[in-house]
């Protein structure tokens, strides 16, 4: 039985993935140094990438913006400015997985737990239109992050590969007139090392039933294809977001695994969250 201790870690966990899911943009002539607020988000989505069990998880979330030279939390994400010119940046930035218990899982029913995981690494940011502040921009994204499997009581952290996520991202700002509701779209092949694969996919033989679940060695390689679309708003003290995204995983280096049942993985959520503070230095918007 979990202890309250690790009940109240995986919320935390779970809570702080779910916050890198949304996307928010502000169309204002100048902005906060900082924002803060809390909310709350539902998500449904899969234990894993490929597995036909999905789930709905109702989790608060910190609503946190900052604005600095160097160091920012904002739509990108948590990341550290490493380099910027007027078309390109450098960035640190991250993602996350929510943990699976296998003995609710059908697939994994006898295997370990998998702990949530954490992403971070650098991120290449290229602007492909002229005028990279306009209400509709196109830009390339490739970040590269080391990934770490997180035990919920925190007491070990252990990197399990690398993923490379090249992506086109697409944004409308104000998609109607006035409104201030604002559109993306991303689409990208993922590639991941055998370590990663091997986490999510790999059956060792100890945990093999005959007829039913062979063992399997996960490969290295193509990780499948992401779909992502997402639309925000902006209120005076308010902020609303939502997302879709879809995952075709046919032809990845993991597809023949036994932990895979299905091709196509879906998720999907929204957030809400009350701004009470911000501070009153201001930093213009085209700067961001």
């Amino acid at each position: 039985m979990k202890s309250n201790r690790t009940r109240h870690t995986d919320r935390l966990l779970l809570g702080l993935i779910a916050s890198l899911f949304f996307v928010s943009v502000s169309a204002a002539s100048d902005l906060p140094v900082w924002e803060a607020g809390l909310g709350v988000s539902g998500l449904s989505m899969p234990d894993y990438r490929g597995s036909n069990q999905q789930r709905f998880y109702v989790l608060p979330i910190p609503y946190l913006i900052y604005r600095g030279e160097i160091f920012r939390v904002d739509k990108g994400g948590v990341y550290g400015l490493l380099f910027r010119s007027n078309r390109a940046r450098l960035s640190m930035s991250a993602d996350g997985g929510v943990p699976v218990k296998s003995d609710n899982n059908t697939a994994r029913r006898g295997m370990p737990d998998l702990n949530p995981t954490m992403q971070l690494g650098p991120s290449l940011d290229v602007c492909l239109v002229t005028d990279c502040n306009a209400d509709t921009t196109f830009r390339f994204r490739l970040p590269i992050r080391g990934i770490f499997a997180i035990a919920t009581d925190l007491s070990s952290i252990k990197g399990i590969g690398v993923t490379i996520n090249p992506q086109l991202n697409v944004h409308f700002k104000n998609i109607l007139p006035g409104t201030g509701w604002n559109l993306g779209f991303i689409i990208g092949p993922v590639f991941a090392t055998q370590e990663f694969h091997e986490y999510y996919y790999g059956v060792a033989p100890a945990y093999a039933l005959p007829g039913i679940r062979p063992a399997y060695r996960a490969s290295g390689g193509y990780s499948g294809t992401q779909v992502l679309m997402s639309v925000s708003k902006r209120f005076e003290h308010i902020w609303f977001g939502g997302f879709a995204s879809y995952d075709e995983l046919s032809g990845a280096a993991f597809d023949t695994s036994p932990l895979m049942r299905t091709k196509q993985s879906a998720m999907a959520g929204f957030g809400i969250a009350w701004i009470f503070a911000e501070s009153k230095k201001r930093v213009p918007a085209a700067h961001q």
